[in-house]
């Protein structure tokens, strides 16, 4: 028997794993606070856990192997450690269900988003020796109503915080309803639902008196915020609420769709005190013939145009992007619209994926297709050019003033570091602090002295809170 069989009052201890994006760290939030409230121990290292929990990412190829490779070295504990069940969730769980789990029987269990609301019963029978039988994966989009208007969105768990630093995501919705012609996510996370501006303000607030400044509002496309509820502008009227509650001192918008922005949303993000000036625009491409491949809008005139509201109301306003090289039917003529945009747009930070086939999506059954020698040239090429524009960006922003929420020290020189108001979480550089007398969790008033790449360096200037 096992030490569980024999101690079945001993509090089972848990870790959670997570791999992708700031919505699958809310999500593993979420599923802390179940288990937390249901008698369970958290714990941060998962050689220390009864159970491992694997929050996987489904996203792209890499994010998906990352994923098994994360399962596969959590399963060894099972052999080296106390870990006793090894057990996936999240987005590529949800995504193959039984596929996954007959490919992968290091997994002792492969559990989808229905799983979510009894997470604590799922493990504890796991842990008890019952096999869980996985579902067969269904497109999640056929589980609400059509109509936006008639969606309700689920009851969202209490959070408990696997990470205790001085910024937090913050889920406005779930979902979407795009159908760009490269991308799976709908399929496996559903419709766009979102959730109430209420149930945002008191998650908000809580997080506040858990010691964050800063809230990531995240989705997977926050400028249809509140469409399904009727008001396709509530988030410029949430903005100002989030940017009052009393120790929240930067909210921060994620992921919008550049042909959905408009000018009164570049107004509350530019222009609302407590708002970072940041602007996460996802233009994928600037050639309008990929962009209609791609079931998107744009060219670079009005991709162009969009930049010069952001920047006309704020000059140092942050602006990254991602964009995908090497679809099908690319031609060389669009491949250099998109690299003339590039150079004209001045983006502080731009992701580069070339384009691989993903499961479901209708540009998996396109013909014109590059081959994998040409994506990645083209990989080579485009990223190069953003690396000489990122420093060129950076370099622009010396003697800028900047508000830095400092998130930890460097390991290295032991010096304060953390982001500006134009730096996103995890993705959009660092800037370093020249004085190592300053709090995690302070906001710092500093000048650039010095860029590297994306990293700057700054002077404080005397004034903290």
């Amino acid at each position: 028997m096992t030490e569980l069989d024999q101690r079945p009052d001993r509090p089972v201890s848990v870790a959670m794993l997570t791999l992708g994006c700031a919505r699958n760290e809310v999500d593993s939030e979420e599923l802390a606070g179940r288990l937390a409230a249901d008698g369970f121990t958290l714990v941060d290292d998962a050689d220390a856990a009864d159970t491992v929990v694997v929050n996987t990412c489904g996203f792209v190829e890499q994010a998906k192997k990352d994923s098994v490779d994360a399962i596969l070295e959590a399963a060894d504990l099972k052999h080296t450690g106390k870990a006793q069940a090894v057990v996936a969730v999240g987005c590529m769980a949800e995504r193959y269900g039984a596929e996954l789990a007959a490919s992968l029987p290091e997994a002792d269990a492969v559990l989808g988003f229905d799983d979510y609301d009894d997470i604590a019963g799922r493990l504890r029978s796991i842990l008890a020796g019952e096999t869980h039988h996985a579902h067969t994966p269904q497109d999640r989009r056929k589980l609400l109503p059509l109509s936006p208007i008639e969606r309700e969105a689920p009851a969202v768990a209490p959070r408990q915080r696997l990470d205790g630093g001085p910024w937090a995501p913050l889920k406005l919705a779930s979902g979407c309803d795009r159908r760009c012609t490269f991308c799976a996510i709908p399929s496996f996370r559903g419709s766009f639902v979102s959730r109430r501006p209420t149930d945002v303000v008191a998650e908000a607030r809580w997080l506040a008196e858990q010691g964050v400044r800063e809230v990531f509002l995240v989705s997977e496309n926050t400028t249809s915020y509140g469409k399904d509820l009727g008001d396709l502008r509530l988030l410029e009227s949430l903005l100002p609420e989030l940017a009052a509650i009393d120790g929240i001192e930067r909210v921060r918008v994620s992921y919008l769709q550049p042909a959905e922005t408009r000018p009164g949303l570049i107004t509350a993000i530019a222009g609302t005190d407590g708002v970072a000036p940041y602007f996460d625009l996802s233009f994928q491409h600037a050639s309008p013939t990929v962009l209609r491949r791609m079931r998107r809008f744009g060219d670079p005139d009005s991709f162009l145009g969009l930049l010069d509201q952001v920047r006309a109301l704020a000059p140092t306003a942050g602006v990254r992007s991602n964009v995908i090289v090497g679809f099908p039917g690319e031609t060389e003529d669009d491949f250099t619209t998109l690299c003339d945009f590039l150079e004209a747009a001045r983006l502080d930070v731009t992701g580069v994926f070339g384009y691989s086939d993903e499961d479901g999506t209708e540009a998996a059954g396109f013909t014109d297709k590059h081959d994998e020698d040409e994506v990645l040239a083209r990989v080579a090429h485009a990223s190069a050019l953003v690396e000489e524009l990122t420093s060129q960006r950076a370099e622009e922003r010396l003697g800028e003033e900047v508000v830095v929420l400092v998130e930890g020290y460097d390991p290295d020189t032991g010096l304060p570091e953390g982001r500006a108001a134009h730096q996103g979480p995890e993705v959009d550089g660092l800037t370093r602090l020249d004085r190592d007398d300053l709090a995690v969790g302070a906001l710092v008033t500093a000048v650039v002295t010095a860029a590297e790449g994306a990293d700057l360096i700054a002077t404080p200037q005397g004034e903290t809170r």
